[in-house]
């Protein structure tokens, strides 16, 4: 009875030690694993994405397209640049709250009859009111009423986010802009050289506006393409 029990402890000790034997830091390796493993090392890291770039709205150059805008009249109808392809037009930034055009748009100032007397030789004139929302200049009802009171019909644009007058760089009210037939901005600046009324002296008056689209339409190039506009 005794051999059996020798026997078994020895075959004990034997597997104990084939056990010892082995590394246990050491698994017998899987083919398919070592093969991914190496396949990993081969790997190229995925390239980083570069972090996409705000596209700037284009800015108004002189003999440069003149960016495009889409912008609503004050019966909310929407009116865009590229709807007066084909045609000269003015525009002026405007505000009714500003003193400098409630003085332009007087019996006696410069704009009481200069828009209605273009627009009859076929020039567009649009008015543009980049004014904060939670200015009074902005209020709908207050530029119709001001229109009504200086008898124009002068089409204005509400601009409330002022993107387009950023994008014209309109500094003042009023500060003019020309655009001619192809839709290339031609003059920038001042409506003339006399802000309420008062030519400098030694000069003559001249309106910068009125001269520009004179050239413009005899086909000359524009002897003063660009002023500092006043308001």
């Amino acid at each position: 009875m005794k051999k059996p029990m020798l026997f078994t402890a020895l075959a004990l000790f034997g597997l104990t030690l084939a056990v010892s034997a082995g590394d246990p830091a050491q698994p017998a390796s899987d083919p398919q694993v070592a093969s991914a493993q190496e396949g990993k090392k081969d790997e190229k890291p995925a390239p980083k994405e570069e972090p996409k770039k705000d596209e700037k709205a284009p800015v108004a150059e002189l003999g440069k397209p003149a960016p495009e805008f889409s912008l609503t009249d004050l019966n909310g109808k929407t009116v865009k640049l590229s709807d007066y392809k084909g045609k000269i037009v003015v525009l002026e930034w405007f505000s009714p709250a500003c003193p400098m055009c409630v003085w332009a748009y007087s019996e006696t100032g410069p704009l009481r009859e200069l828009p209605e007397r273009l627009k009859k030789d076929g020039i567009v004139w649009l008015a543009i009111n980049s004014s904060n929302p939670d200015n009074d200049g902005s209020k709908v009802d207050l530029n119709k009423k001001f229109m009504e009171d200086n008898k124009s019909k002068v089409t204005v644009l509400l601009d409330p986010t002022g993107v387009t007058g950023k994008a014209y760089a309109a500094k003042t009210t009023p500060h003019m802009y020309i655009i001619d037939e192809k839709g290339v901005l031609r003059y920038r600046g001042a409506l003339d050289n006399a802000p309420n009324g008062r030519v400098p002296d030694k000069e003559f008056k001249v309106n910068y506006v009125q001269k520009a689209i004179d050239e413009l339409k005899s086909g000359k190039a524009i002897t003063t393409a660009e002023t500092k506009s006043y308001g």
